[in-house]
Order: C-alpha cells, then sequence, then structure tokens
C-alpha cells in the first residue's frame, strides 16, 4: 500500500504540479543518486543523471500506473535506464574519438588506385547497392566504418554487417585470397 506522501506526490505529478518535484527531490533525491553513482562511479556525472532523470519523470508522470509498479520502483527504472544510456553514450563517444583520430591512416582516395585494379571498383555493380554504397565509402572514399556510418546515417552494427556480407559476395567473383590481393593493393 502506498504511502500517504507517495499519493500526494503521484497525485502532484499528475497534475504538473512543480511541487512534486521538490517532494520527489526531497523524499527520494539522495537514493536515487545512489542509483546513479553506482552505475557510472563519479559523483558529478550521477548529479547530471539525477537531474535529467527527474526532467525524464517529469516529462513521463502521465505514464506512471500505480498498479504495475510502487513509486519508488518507477523512478528507480528512469534513474538506472538514464545512468546506463549515459554511461554507454561515453563510451561510444570514446569509441569515435579514437577511430576519428586514426581516420586519416585508411584515406587513400581515388589517387592512390593502381589502374591494375579498376575493375573491383566495376566489379562492386554486380553485388546489391547497400553493400556497393559502404565498400565504396570504405575502399575508394577513404572513410573509417564510423565515418562512413555517420556519413551514410547507418548504423554502425550495419555498416560492419554490410562489409562483411559485401567482401563475401566480391570474393565469390574473385575468390577470397585474390579480392584480399586487390583490397590490399587498393589500399596500399
Amino acid at each position: 500500500m502506498a504511502s500517504l506522501i507517495e499519493k500526494h506526490i503521484v497525485s502532484l505529478l499528475a497534475e504538473k504540479d512543480d511541487k512534486a518535484i521538490a517532494l520527489l527531490y526531497e523524499h527520494y533525491g539522495a537514493t536515487l543518486y545512489g542509483v546513479a553513482y553506482k552505475v557510472v562511479k563519479d559523483e558529478d556525472l550521477a548529479q547530471d543523471i539525477l537531474q535529467e532523470s527527474f526532467v525524464k519523470i517529469w516529462k513521463k508522470a502521465d505514464s506512471y500506473d500505480a498498479t504495475k509498479a510502487k513509486l519508488f520502483t518507477w523512478l528507480f527504472r528512469i534513474t538506472r535506464n538514464t545512468a546506463i544510456d549515459k554511461l554507454r553514450s561515453i563510451t561510444n563517444k570514446s569509441d569515435k574519438e579514437v577511430q576519428i583520430d586514426v581516420s586519416d591512416v585508411y584515406n587513400v582516395g581515388v589517387a592512390g588506385l593502381n589502374p591494375d585494379f579498376l575493375d573491383v571498383k566495376e566489379n562492386l555493380g554486380k553485388i546489391e547497392l547497400k553493400y556497393q554504397i559502404v565498400l565504396e565509402a570504405l575502399f575508394f572514399q577513404g572513410m573509417t566504418q564510423q565515418e562512413a556510418s555517420e556519413e551514410l546515417d547507418i548504423p554502425l552494427g550495419t555498416i560492419k554487417s554490410r562489409l562483411k556480407i559485401g567482401l563475401r559476395e566480391l570474393g565469390k567473383i574473385y575468390g577470397t585470397v585474390t579480392l584480399l590481393l586487390l583490397l590490399i593493393k587498393v589500399i596500399l
């Protein structure tokens, strides 16, 4: 059974009354901060997550259903998910920064192509367009996988899958060993 204060907070949230946030912070702030801190292990970041969580709580207030979960359980899930999302975001950002730092390693461009291997580009036309686009970006435009993902607006995982499948399809045309040798010469 919900406490009186919990019922009061829920009714204030439903009415979009500012007092709800003050009461939430007063009664649950320290605990929710602890939830965020446990995930990210950084005080400042946990504080940011707590604030972000309160914004989400405010925006999603009408989605709270007391028959499905206690108020604290609902608050806990929002805060924990926000912390996990933030941690993933930071991890993904640092992965991107590493790739961007080394992006010029693969940036050969068209000038670096050996004319003997231009038929690789022609044979790209024999595979599906979605694979052609990814291989073209990676091998002929010199993009990293991350850069191709951003430029083509395709998720990084999809870029990786299309690269693998595209290379496999080209391998059927050239034979795997020959394709590998051709691509090494294209890159170098």
